[in-house]
């Protein structure tokens, strides 16, 4: 992320509203093995060999490692929310096609709602689509998580 982001608030967002991110990371061979080491030691995620006998047919990334690295993304280059990106819960979270290595990832975030809270009036919710794309434009995860966002006049 280069130079300051206006933050947003509650206020500021629409459903439809959308957000394309600026930059991607690589994902290369050895990173999906850390990973995978440590998180998800499954011979798929650990050796080239024997995830090509699989219905991978090749070293794939842990969908877990593919959610860190999307969140990486949403901080670094995702919409600017006022308190940060916090999360109250996810709605669907979908891997449609592996992470391998060489991919290049990338995020696009849609609003699709957003509702003041009742019970605290200083913030609401946002359900927000995040799709990762490689390089190829395909996504590879897809997730909607309810976000909490403060209100602008809470900030006032």
């Amino acid at each position: 992320m280069s130079g300051q982001r206006t933050l947003l608030y509650l206020d500021d967002l629409t459903p439809g509203q959308r957000f394309v991110g600026r930059t991607a990371i690589d994902v290369s061979a050895e990173a999906i093995k850390t990973f995978a080491r440590q998180y998800d030691p499954q011979p798929f995620h650990l050796d080239e060999e024997a995830a090509a006998k699989t219905l991978f047919g090749g070293l794939a990334a842990s969908g877990w490692h593919t959610t860190a690295l999307t969140m990486q993304l949403l901080v670094g280059d995702g919409p600017p929310l006022a308190g940060g990106i916090i999360g109250a819960g996810t709605d669907e979270l979908r891997w449609p096609r592996p992470v391998r290595p060489g991919d290049r990832l990338r995020i696009e975030c849609e609003v699709i709602e957003v509702r003041p809270s009742k019970s605290r009036p200083d913030q609401g919710l946002v359900k927000m689509r995040t799709t990762t794309l490689n390089q190829s434009n395909e996504p590879v995860q897809i997730f909607t998580g309810n976000l909490v966002v403060p209100r602008r006049a809470a900030a006032g």
